[in-house]
């Protein structure tokens, strides 16, 4: 087991989250810290995995009702891609 400890910013960095990604999933139960300092300060250990995730987000847009089209197939793509 290696000795190295990462503080949450270079944790986030390592997993490519932000920090408050890292906060809700100590909270949620998904990602905890190795153990906390006496100020309270989270330590992650080289250790540590991204959880999966169970939601992905798909956002698609178009300027005007005329493009419509334009929408129907710019969700159809980001779908088959998700």
């Amino acid at each position: 087991m290696s000795t190295e400890r990462f503080t949450i910013g270079e944790m986030a960095r390592k997993l490519g989250v932000a920090v408050v990604t890292l906060r809700r999933w100590d909270r949620q139960g998904k990602l905890k810290p190795l153990f906390r300092t006496i100020g309270g300060h989270r330590r992650y250990g080289d250790e540590a995995e991204k959880p999966d995730v169970d939601m992905t987000v798909l956002y698609s847009r178009v300027s005007s009702h005329d493009q419509k089209p334009d929408l129907a197939r710019q969700s159809s793509r980001l779908e088959m891609f998700a």
